[in-house]
């Protein structure tokens, strides 16, 4: 069976940790950072069972920016990552 590594975010939204997948655009949450983690990967994993029986998986994967080496999927890695400030 082929693994799927991918980035965990964690933000801070008053009492709630909110957990994110950027490549895969799944969040979940949590009451602390440990759980919103774990939540987060049992939503990574039920969007990737769901995908391998709809037989779209590759699809999904590749057109999220994921590579495969051997048989592990692996998520993009930016060059550069920045925060930038433009007047509003």
């Amino acid at each position: 069976m082929a693994k799927v590594v991918f980035r965990i975010e964690i933000f801070q939204e008053g009492d709630t940790y909110v957990s994110l997948c950027p490549e895969l655009n799944v969040s979940s949450f949590g009451d602390t950072i440990e759980q919103a983690k774990q939540s987060l990967i049992e939503a990574v994993e039920a969007f990737v069972e769901t995908c391998e029986e709809m037989g779209t998986l590759s699809e999904v994967l590749e057109e999220s920016g994921f590579h495969k080496a051997g048989d592990t999927w692996v998520s993009r890695e930016p060059v550069v990552a920045q925060k930038v400030t433009i007047p509003a």
